[in-house]
């Protein structure tokens, strides 16, 4: 598989893995959001996002349920043994059939991953259990609030157990996780220098969604952000 010319160092792509989550229901698309594309004729989004990963790892991989459905993209493709759980499932079994101590996670709807912003997170000391940026967004407290981006993050291996411990007491919020283990946070300045316009976090999960991206591709010329 080819790999892009100004890939980090060998210690942030050897010891780092990524992985992407893609055993989503995609209910607000009405169809498979990892196999559309941005342009007729263009790559898939989960292709983009894959893309992206290489730059940053060397043991890229997905985590879905539909093997058959994945294989066609050439990476591993294991499964997400607690699908009922949602993206905290997924972390679950991203950390846990990792190759690495340490993960990057995101989610098959990302398309404009941002290559700086990815680097200077693989680069970080990993004597943490999560890194995560934190920018405005929408939470329970508030549209504008600070929110952790919980499907832009590296999490260690560390959080296997604490994970299993609150699925297993029917807890399903990622956030609730962060109570528990040592989390370590990109700040908002630091992301701006990278990604002004915060692209790295537009998730392509609505049809509406999908015609934004395709909108901001056409515009810039670009699939995925730099």
């Amino acid at each position: 598989m080819m790999k892009s010319i100004d890939q980090p160092g060998v210690r942030e792509r050897e010891g780092l893995s990524a992985a992407v989550l893609a055993g989503g229901k995609s209910q607000r698309m009405g169809s498979d959001k990892a196999l559309m594309s941005l342009v007729a004729g263009g790559p898939a989004l989960l292709s983009l996002v894959l893309a992206r990963l290489e730059t940053v790892s060397n043991d890229v991989f997905i985590v879905a349920n539909d093997y058959d459905r994945y294989d066609q993209f050439g990476y591993r493709v294991v499964a997400d043994v607690h699908a009922d759980a949602g993206p905290l499932g997924g972390i679950h079994s991203a950390v846990s059939k990792a190759r690495q101590q340490h993960t990057l996670v995101v989610a098959c709807d990302m398309p404009f991953l941002n290559r700086g912003l990815l680097q200077r997170m693989a680069e970080e000391p990993r004597d943490y259990d999560v890194l995560v940026p934190e920018i405005p967004g929408e939470s329970r407290q508030g549209r504008g609030e600070m929110v952790y981006q919980t499907l832009h993050a590296i999490y260690g291996r560390t959080c296997q157990s604490v994970i299993e411990a609150r699925i297993a007491s029917g807890a399903r919020q990622v956030m609730g996780l962060f109570e528990d283990v040592q989390v370590r946070t990109i700040d908002l300045s630091e992301v701006l220098q990278f990604d002004p316009e915060l692209l790295s976090f537009f998730n392509a999960n609505t049809p509406e969604a999908l015609h934004a991206a395709s909108r901001i591709v056409a515009g810039e010329g670009r699939l995925t952000g730099e």
